[in-house]
């Protein structure tokens, strides 16, 4: 044991001159017990800067809707396919969108993002009103609902519809 120690410190010695080192080699049991020593303490990291508020999407009943419909203060948004449009028809004014997921937010949404936006489907089953306005919010706009009841609902409590536009 004493000739493997006496071995370790001369090869310890040795790669400290051969590294340019002036000091002395450490005895072999101190470079083996020796525990690393802590890194310093980095600086601390400039303060993050605020995140912006969530944006949540609103539930919207069909009265608020209504009243947004008839005072022109919104965009209402239809995120159905063509048989649904066909069977029950649109809210009056309302902007077809071509996808509830992959719609062209620049070309589909208006280009004010605090403008008011409210989506609807075909009813409260029904889910991609919901993953249309999650788009609308990740695109930046401020003011986003969805109208659950859909366009059935909005039917069956005797609002106006109108003829979806031919494509």
């Amino acid at each position: 044991m004493k000739l493997l120690a006496r071995t370790l410190l001369v090869s310890l010695a040795l790669v400290a001159v051969a590294c340019g080192s002036s000091e002395p080699a450490a005895p072999a049991a101190e470079a083996v017990a020796a525990p690393a020593a802590p890194a310093a303490p980095a600086e601390p990291a400039a303060p993050a800067a605020p995140a912006a508020p969530a944006v949540a999407v609103k539930d919207l009943e069909i009265p608020a809707v209504a009243q947004l419909v008839s005072a022109h203060t919104g965009t209402v948004l239809d995120v159905n396919g063509p048989s649904t449009r066909a069977t029950y028809g649109i809210v009056p004014g309302a902007k077809l969108l071509t996808s509830s997921s992959q719609y062209d937010v620049a070309a589909e949404l208006p280009a004010d993002k605090a403008s008011p936006l409210v989506f609807y489907c075909a009813n409260s089953e029904c889910g991609a009103s919901h993953t249309a306005a999650e788009r609308a919010v990740a695109a930046g706009y401020q003011d986003v609902g969805v109208m659950r009841a859909g366009i059935a609902g909005w039917k069956e409590s005797g609002q106006a519809t109108e003829a979806a536009p031919q494509s």
